[in-house]
């Protein structure tokens, strides 16, 4: 007898909310392939319902003191450190990557919640006394009111956390419309902010498709918008919560290129392009895909160039790789990468691996057949490796999102550099090198917005902030860092004179100017 699936609803005044819209989404393990339960899409009766819990929320919360929200801020922080082994746990079975993986995308967002228990520090205003004769000036910043959080499948705690805690900390209430593909965690973050003493309302859920992403963009309630997905659906959403009056921030697609010099150590740049390329089997936005390797003649006395030799050693270390299932079932230890999402992706995927090869590309390493014993069904893909690449291919323009890494030979340091700033996407870059100069002119002249010096994945810590440009950022805020506050807060300014009776100076029409 089959098992019956387990529905998943929403998550609005405090309480699960099954959905009756009457329509409904899959939710897969990826490792298995089995669907594992049904998602809830909204309506837009339950769009209406939780925008308006969500305002009830704001008027609740904004209005408490400082030390209470700080209390509520400490006490979440405190819970998820306790249990973010569940978290972890949920994350691995609907979106694949390995717990250790899972738990470093929660430590990540952990450093966003600690920031934001720095708040009453961050929010202070200025006062100037005596700004004009008897007259003083002082601001102060206020929360937006409900904001929305839409968030992609391959970070479902890391993406939505560069965000919430920052816009709770700031006094508004959040709405967050999690991936379709992997929509659990988002519920178990929502009791947990109810644990910690968060009012109802002040937190909820939306699971939907286009037609929940479309009821945040729209609704006159929802002030502003942070999205972090591929580079069409930012645009789209950048310009519809624009036009709209919303605040923006939409983080979109990349490529990611890693510029070796022949001063590199060869072993160094294997070993972090193998963590950098095929790590959360290369579903990051800041995933190196692209390795521009300076040619020049071997040191090791080998035949070729010293891309020829990275090349080897890359392909070395991909043998060592363990593909598998992220929670290491069956029992055997935790593998090194898991599968990818779902099966559409995997197809995805592999019809860049095809163009790569009808464009001239050789394939190196091809994980376009790969399986896995025991879990034939599952959505694995082997890590890949392709060298030479011409850079007019759709597979090297295109931002591909799988274990996919790519070599192109360049000439020099300058042909590396042009070829990144010629990209359209601009959100992380690295180079690798043991020349200060040659990495300060890069760091300089590269235009992208994270750079990694012998550091493959530049993701800034919590208290900078994350964002790139050209193409894969729309609006004027990246995520998180100090400067957040300023986008999910609005500033009032004060002038104040207290008028002695003795020295009132009458009526006077011309503009008001200091003495």
């Amino acid at each position: 007898m089959t098992a019956e699936i387990p529905t998943i609803g929403h998550w609005i005044d405090g309480a699960g909310v099954e959905s009756g819209s009457g329509k409904s989404s899959p939710v897969f393990n990826p490792a298995t392939g089995e669907q594992v339960a049904s998602l809830g899409l909204a309506d837009q009766a339950e769009i209406d319902r939780a925008v308006a819990s969500a305002q009830a929320g704001f008027q609740v919360w904004s209005k408490l003191s400082i030390a209470k929200r700080l209390s509520v801020l400490f006490n979440f922080r405190e819970l998820l450190n306790a249990r973010k082994g569940e978290l972890a746990e949920i994350v691995t079975r609907e979106h694949g990557k390995v717990l250790s993986d899972a738990l470093g995308e929660i430590a990540r967002g952990q450093e966003v919640v600690e920031l934001a228990c720095g708040f009453p520090s961050l929010l202070k205003g200025d006062f100037s006394q005596n700004a004009s004769t008897g007259v003083d000036v002082h601001s102060f910043r206020q929360p937006l009111g409900v904001v929305g959080i839409i968030s992609p499948f391959n970070f479902p705690v890391m993406v939505p956390a560069w965000f919430f805690p920052v816009a709770i900390a700031a006094g508004n209430s959040v709405i967050v419309k999690p991936s379709e593909k992997d929509p659990s965690a988002s519920l178990w973050i929502a009791k947990l902010w109810q644990e910690a003493g968060l009012p109802d309302g002040v937190f909820t859920v939306l699971n939907g498709d286009k037609l929940a992403v479309d009821g945040l963009l729209n609704a006159p309630e929802v002030q502003s918008i942070s999205f972090v997905g591929s580079t069409p659906i930012a645009q789209y959403i950048y310009e519809t919560a624009a036009k709209n009056g919303k605040r923006v921030q939409a983080l979109g697609g990349a490529k990611n290129h890693m510029l070796v010099l022949p001063d590199a150590d060869l072993d160094l740049v294997a070993d972090n392009a193998i963590n950098a390329g095929y790590g959360a089997a290369g579903e990051r936005c800041m995933a190196v895909s692209v390795v521009l390797a300076v040619e020049a003649p071997r040191t090791d006395g080998g035949q070729g160039t010293s891309a020829d030799a990275l090349i080897e050693k890359i392909t070395e270390r991909i043998g060592n790789l363990k593909v598998g299932n992220g929670a290491g079932l069956p029992a055997g230890g935790e593998p090194d990468m898991g599968p990818l999402i779902s099966a559409q992706h995997k197809e995805k995927v592999s019809g860049f691996v095809d163009v790569a090869e009808a464009d001239g590309a050789k394939i190196v390493v091809d994980g376009r057949t790969f399986a896995v014993e025991g879990h034939e069904d599952g959505f694995f893909f082997g890590p890949t490796l392709i060298d030479a690449i011409p850079t007019t291919s759709k597979a090297y323009t295109e931002e591909i999102f799988g274990p996919v890494l790519e070599v192109v030979r360049v000439s020099s340091f300058q042909e590396g550099v042009d070829l990144i700033n010629s990209g359209r996407f601009g959100n992380g870059t690295a180079i690798f090198t043991n020349d200060g100069g040659a990495a300060r002119r890069f760091t300089d002249e590269i235009q992208v917005g994270m750079i990694g010096i012998n550091v493959p994945i530049p993701v800034p810590v919590g208290y900078h902030s994350f964002g790139g440009w050209k193409q894969s950022l729309f609006g004027d805020s990246k995520a998180y860092g100090a400067k957040s506050f300023d986008f999910f807060t609005r500033e009032k300014a004060v002038t104040t004179r207290w008028v002695d009776p003795a020295k009132h100076g009458g009526i006077n029409l011309g503009f008001p100017i200091t003495d």
